[in-house]
């Protein structure tokens, strides 16, 4: 059994769940999970766990995110991006991009957000893209978010069927769990002519980027993945375990603090091998997933 992650660049068209499908072909394997869905119309990096490396999934999505996105204004859609209905268009040629500036700052720092309509959040159990999909207006709560960076890198008017819109590229680095596609929503809204998600390309999940991303063909050609060792030392702070500490921590027992931070932080044996994900408690350490061995 291959044991680690594997950096995929997705293409654009193709579910996450499309990806992990293929890839459970290349690997031989259906031990195969994503950490973070893209939607189908994104490309770029999307981080599969294979074998051992499925228990850091859950971990790895907490982790800061980056994109470059496209935002058009002067058009809104029922699922907030190119793939919905168009709702309204509004002339948006006049915009400028000071106020364009001004309102991507607003959208900037701690917020909250209202999901797109069109998502994978559950709402009493059912997600919230098939009500919506069944003609149910959802109701879905805002949620904290971060956006630690939302940057302007491009503005210019659209001509031929866009005509009376504007296109504002952007780069945007957030905490996980943000919708870009909310973030155009509210940006169109500020601005008073509505705005829609034209293209979106993720570069950045946590420690993994874009530069060591691999296309599905290429991994048909050659299967690499990143090792567990230096997949969790990409993603974690590394504690080196005595032997005595590695025998407790193989049976899920506590031993003292690491002292780096509240964790996850990557525990390894002596032999260079990685043990487990830990937590630091009140006076003590904890693992909260352990690797057992195949």
């Amino acid at each position: 059994m291959t044991d680690g992650v594997v950096i995929v660049d997705k293409p654009a068209e193709w579910t996450s769940h499309d990806v992990v499908a293929r890839v459970r072909r290349i690997a031989g394997t259906r031990r195969v999970g994503h950490a973070g869905t893209l939607d189908p119309m994104a490309t770029g990096v999307l981080v599969l766990g294979i074998g051992r490396g499925t228990k850091l999934l859950g971990h790895l999505t907490l982790t800061e995110k980056v994109y470059e996105a496209t935002i058009r204004l002067g058009r809104t859609t029922s699922t907030d991006d190119a793939e919905g209905e168009l709702l309204a268009d509004v002339p948006a040629h006049e915009v400028d991009e000071d106020a364009v500036r001004a309102g991507v700052e607003a959208l900037t720092g701690p917020i909250q957000q209202i999901p797109p309509q069109v998502s994978a959040i559950k709402v009493n159990g059912q997600r919230a893209y098939k009500r919506a999909r069944a003609g149910e207006a959802v109701e879905l709560k805002a949620r904290g978010v971060t956006v630690s960076e939302f940057a302007v890198t491009g503005f210019r008017r659209v001509a031929g069927a866009g005509a009376g819109c504007t296109d504002v590229d952007a780069r945007i680095t957030c905490s996980s769990g943000t919708y870009i596609r909310s973030l155009a929503r509210d940006l169109g809204a500020g601005l008073g002519v509505g705005g829609h998600l034209t293209a979106l390309r993720r570069t950045r999940v946590g420690p993994y980027g874009l530069a060591g991303a691999r296309t599905l063909d290429a991994l048909a050609e050659e299967f690499t993945l990143v090792p567990m060792p230096a997949a969790v030392a990409a993603a974690f702070p590394v504690r080196n375990l005595t032997e005595e500490e590695a025998r407790r921590v193989a049976h899920g027992n506590r031993i003292s603090p690491s002292g780096l931070g509240p964790g996850p932080v990557g525990l390894f044996a002596p032999d260079g091998s990685v043990l487990a994900l830990a937590e630091d408690r009140p006076g003590y350490g904890k693992p909260i997933v352990v690797f057992s061995a195949g």
